[in-house]
């Protein structure tokens, strides 16, 4: 009996999905129930994370190598890749790499705690590893996400409606799309995510095809992510119109463009706009502090010295101690500008540089003169983003937004924040000729005749940003802009020219001919039918001439004396 029991347990196959022994005969629809669950089912805990070894207590424990059945060989774990591991076989009761790095593991901070400061720092970017993954978690957004409005009750309830996040960047929209992600997961929804800076029509329409299918098939709803879903022109859009409208799939896109003029009008009607603004100084520095506690830094308040530390944890990792002040971190929460993945980005930068200094010359001296660790200030964070991050975008609506403003203070003759808009344009990088181009325009349209010195500044200072350029040319830009908004004001032109053109386009029938002594008769078929004839040359009269100009119909019509309705 004992070869018999032996054969039969070398029919014993591994389930790739849970590890288990199962007989030859069972394990086809074993797998299928797995595969259909999620692969939910306990794992063993002496699986590996990669490769599988063999179960203990098997016939193969024991044998040589080359004599163990073909069930018990290694198995690749195709299915499990990147959850951490268990003990390994060639070590009891210790564990491998990375099953030290999983215990190591806390929830909802993308693991770096028990790594060292060298690793945390290398690899993905802070603010891609420091994601969240629970509306608990995340910060910011009160007013769209707080307690008890709209938007969280429906993620609550699971109740997820097509979106169109738009904000600035870094405000937290790919974040967003990621935790309803992870909580559409577990409630057994499909989320597929696509970037519409490199996918394509057929992408769309595959997704869509495979969202039908999982419809009809099983039931189970379709989210799909559109990250920067204004790059997808009219007719890419055109194709989540009908599945939009049916509830194949549930649409969440990302942009920061205005939705009105970049989504079509069709496909906002279907989705929900969600306007998220760029984060307070308060949500970045909570942001900040908790990267600073899983890379664990010491913060150090004002008047502290490097050993006692105000808040967070030693890095016991790095061979020195790294410190930051307190003061960076807030001067690093101003100068982002609500931008969370340049706070971010900003903080690894500092830190890796100052880490880097620091194996070289690696003890930092206090006031003092005692060595004891590596200090990231408030100048090496300023070092790292180089200067303030200003929000300006030349191409979007930040652009509208600013020159507008800019507009707006001249017309009212405030010259402090005609300066700070100009500056605000300048340095968030606009070509300096189209505020110039600008001035030229507001010369005539607001000040017109009241000042006619304005044009003739307005075209200088164009000719000299053309000439010399930036940064040389901001100066002339500021002088102008100040000339303009303590320049006297008049509409007087702009608001005739405007009734013009509305008699022009309120007018029935043909337009009135040109008068006959009014008309060019430079042939004599011409003076023969009459144009020119009657015409008085009026420096020939010494008073004034009496003279109609304008047609029959328009007689005595004032375009200066009448007012916009």
């Amino acid at each position: 009996m004992e070869p018999a029991e032996g054969a039969e347990e070398e029919r014993l196959v591994q389930c790739p999905v849970c590890q288990r022994q199962l007989p030859g005969a069972d394990i086809n629809a074993h797998l299928d129930g797995c595969l259909q669950a999620g692969g939910a089912e306990a794992e063993p805990p002496s699986k590996r994370p990669r490769l599988a070894a063999a179960p203990p207590g098997s016939q193969a424990e024991g044998q040589p190598e080359e004599a163990r059945p073909a069930a018990a060989s290694p198995v690749f774990s195709l299915f499990h890749k990147g959850r951490g591991g268990g003990q390994s076989p060639a070590a009891a009761g210790g564990r491998s790499g990375a099953g030290r790095e999983e215990a190591a593991v806390q929830p909802g901070h993308g693991g770096l705690w028990g790594e060292s400061l060298a690793q945390k720092l290398e690899g993905k970017p802070l603010a891609e590893r420091l994601r969240p993954n629970t509306l608990g978690d995340y910060v910011g957004q009160e007013r769209v996400l707080g307690a008890q409005t709209l938007l969280r009750s429906l993620l609550e309830s699971h109740e997820i409606p097509s979106l169109i996040l738009w904000g600035p960047p870094g405000c937290g929209k790919t974040t967003l799309a990621h935790i309803i992600a992870n909580s559409s997961k577990k409630n057994g929804m499909r989320f597929v995510t696509l970037s519409a800076t490199s996918a394509k029509t057929n992408d769309v329409r595959d997704v869509i095809s495979q969202a039908q299918n999982e419809k009809r098939l099983f039931k189970r709803k379709t989210i799909l992510f559109i990250d920067e879903i204004h790059r997808f022109n009219k007719s890419q859009q055109d194709t989540f119109l009908p599945h939009v409208e049916c509830g194949t799939v549930t649409l969440i896109g990302a942009t920061t463009e205005n939705p009105s003029f970049q989504v079509n009008a069709a496909l906002l009607s279907r989705c929900r706009v969600i306007v998220l603004e760029k984060l307070s100084v308060e949500a970045m520095e909570a942001i900040l502090m908790r990267a600073v506690r899983s890379l664990g830094l010491q913060v150090l308040g004002q008047g502290d010295q490097h050993g006692t530390p105000a808040t967070g944890s030693s890095s016991k990792s790095s061979e020195f101690p790294v410190y930051i002040e307190e003061k960076a971190l807030n001067t690093l929460a101003y100068l982002c500008d609500g931008d969370a993945r340049t706070g971010l980005n900003g903080l690894q930068l500092a830190v890796q540089a100052r880490v880097a200094a620091g194996r070289t010359t690696p003890l930092n001296t206090t006031k003092g003169g005692a060595a004891d660790g590596i200090l990231v200030t408030e100048e090496h964070v300023k070092e790292g983003l180089q200067r303030s991050h200003i929000l300006y975008d030349r191409a979007g609506e930040e652009h509208y937004n600013c020159i507008s403003a800019l507009h707006k203070s001249m017309r009212g003759s405030d010259e402090n924040a005609s300066l700070y808009w100009l500056a605000r344009m300048l340095e968030g990088g606009e070509d300096p000729l189209y505020v110039a181009r600008r001035l030229v325009r507001f010369a005539s349209e607001d000040i017109g005749l009241a000042d006619p010195l304005a044009l003739t500044q307005a075209v200088a200072a164009y000719q000299g940003c053309h000439f010399i350029g930036m940064p040389e040319c901001e100066v002339i830009l500021a002088q102008c802009v100040v000339y303009f908004a303590r320049a006297p004001k008049s509409i007087e032109v702009y608001r005739a020219y405007g009734n013009v053109k509305e008699c022009l386009r309120t007018h029935t029938g043909p337009l009135p001919p040109v008068p006959l002594h009014l008309r060019n008769a430079p042939t004599r078929l011409m003076k023969n039918l009459g144009y020119g004839k009657g015409y008085k040359y009026n420096p020939m009269y010494k008073e004034p001439v009496e003279q109609d100009y304008l047609p029959e119909e328009l007689k005595g019509k004032d375009f200066f004396k009448e007012r916009d309705t």
